[in-house]
């Protein structure tokens, strides 16, 4: 996608308030105008040219759910579609995935994960290990759970807000916001 100027955001904006309002031209013309980048993201993220169809479809239906929330003062009405399609494509390859994550499993991976390393494994995974863990134990605890819950054990956000006992969206804002920190104490690494 293209950088877009103040007026083209203007006219985002406008087609999105149209969905907010069932207003059917305006939808039609909100799905034109994303559809290609829409489904290019989907595309990208699941590998598969059916799948992201459905993704780019859902993707649609969940923006008109929540066009009523947009706030252009947080992004673009193009950033804003394009981090929903990013999150229903993720949704759909975790949906996917052929062997259910055990209880168990991730007891055990959660434990191994935010402990200190075991000395006997070899020295680069030793360091590797020491730095993630660093940077887990840096951010809160709750962030850190959810982070490891969803990267390494391949959990939905929805997933996660039931084994936490915690409501979907503050599951989902744990993963983001604890997935940011993370990538900023790698950033302020490679730095220094």
């Amino acid at each position: 996608m293209q950088l877009s100027t103040y007026a083209d955001r203007a006219d985002d904006a406008a087609l999105v308030a149209g969905l907010a309002v069932d207003d059917p031209p305006a939808a039609t013309a909100f799905v034109r105008r994303f559809q290609g980048p829409v489904f290019g993201l989907a595309l990208s993220v699941t590998r598969d040219a059916s799948l992201a169809e459905d993704v780019a479809q859902e993707a649609f239906v969940r923006a008109w759910r929540a066009a009523t929330t947009y706030d252009s003062r947080r992004g673009s009405v193009g950033t804003w579609l394009l981090t929903i399609t990013r999150n229903a494509a993720i949704d759909a390859v975790r949906s996917r995935r052929t062997t259910p994550t055990d209880q168990e499993q991730l007891d055990q991976l959660l434990h191994d994960s935010m402990t200190a390393p075991d000395p006997a494994e070899a020295a680069l995974r030793r360091l590797e290990r020491e730095h993630a863990v660093r940077r887990l134990t840096a951010i809160p605890k709750e962030q850190a759970r959810a982070v490891v819950l969803a990267v390494i054990g391949g959990c939905t956000a929805a997933e996660i807000s039931q084994r936490e006992g915690i409501p979907l969206g503050t599951a989902k804002t744990r993963i983001r916001s604890g997935l940011r920190r993370l990538r900023q104490s790698m950033q302020e690494e490679r730095h220094d």
